[in-house]
């Protein structure tokens, strides 16, 4: 029972991270300034990694330089850039649905990196996922960009790949999920830093409203976040984590409807409820059936055997 009770909490807090990130299309739109995504990946980023770096104070050590670049360059150096040209180019709402496609990316990538073999369910849960998620946008509006769908595309996959590699090598012996979170935004940062300063040029001069989204982004939406999403990671199979992606793309869908005035079909309800539902259907782990130990403890004779009696004294889990 407190194992279950444990698991629900795991989940509970790592959906937030999903959750925070939804707001990611509203905020870009109307907070901040038009046409940077390069350098908005970045504000977003190192900011939060060094302040991370500050209150941790610890630094990769050995073969962890190289790991957490890699990670780093997979969950935030190319998922962010890749995420807000894709947000820029896009309406909010078909921005995101291509988050919808993660838990199809990391089934497979689970099965080649991690030998999880996906099974008939988390592929339909997967598919029922996108469709919900896709009934959602159906009628958003605005022109289809294939620059922002294949932006949208491949921010995707490079998050993806990164859940699962964050499973596979897990953390250094002593490290937290913050620690993790420190590095994998600095190293992200860093390798943004400098192709936005080539591409975009000099940082636009930013007001008050822009100052507040990017504050909201570095800390609520990406050091908090990040930090519940690597945790989640650590606990979860890398197939829950990622099934609670869809929680994004539904969450800027309330948000659209609340804030920004976007109306809500019947058809656009009907796909939340499905995505919704697939999420809550992509935590379900069947239990593993073990067979009941037989224990013999007397002889033929009726008596207990000295063998048998010091096989009682040792816990049947242990056998």
């Amino acid at each position: 029972m407190k194992r279950t009770q444990s698991r629900i909490a795991t989940v509970a807090l790592t959906a937030l991270a999903p959750v925070s990130w939804g707001s990611t299309y509203a905020v870009t739109t109307e907070f901040l300034p038009a046409d940077r995504p390069l350098f908005t990946g970045m504000m977003r980023a190192l900011p939060a990694g060094l302040a991370l770096l500050l209150v941790t104070r610890r630094l990769p050590r050995g073969e962890w330089w190289w790991k957490a670049v890699v990670l780093g360059a997979l969950n935030i150096g190319a998922f962010f850039p890749l995420l807000f040209l894709a947000a820029y180019r896009l309406p909010g709402g078909m921005a995101a649905v291509i988050g919808s496609l993660g838990p199809l990316w990391v089934a497979g990538l689970a099965a080649l990196f991690l030998g999880e073999r996906p099974s008939l369910r988390t592929l339909l849960t997967g598919i029922a996922a996108a469709l919900g998620v896709s009934l959602v946008v159906l009628k958003a509006t605005g022109a289809l960009d294939t620059v922002g769908v294949v932006a949208g595309v491949a921010s995707s996959a490079s998050m993806a790949a990164g859940t699962v590699f964050t499973k596979r090598w897990g953390r250094p012996e002593g490290v937290g999920p913050l620690v993790l979170t420190a590095w994998q935004l600095t190293a992200g940062g860093l390798l943004i830093a400098p192709v936005a300063f080539l591409i975009e040029g000099a940082p636009p001069a930013l007001d008050g409203r822009n100052l507040a989204g990017y504050l909201y982004l570095a800390l609520v939406n990406t050091a908090v976040a990040y930090w519940l999403w690597f945790r989640g990671i650590g606990r979860l199979t890398a197939t829950s984590v990622t099934f609670l992606g869809p929680l994004s793309p539904l969450t800027a869908a309330v948000i659209g409807w609340a804030a920004l005035g976007q109306a809500l079909t019947p058809l656009q309800l009907t796909g939340m409820a499905i995505a919704f539902g697939a999420t809550l259907a992509g935590q379900y782990v069947p239990r593993v059936r073990t067979a009941p130990t037989k224990v013999e403890p007397f002889s033929s004779t009726g008596q207990i055997s000295r063998k048998d009696s010091m096989d009682l004294m040792v816990p049947a889990v242990r056998r």
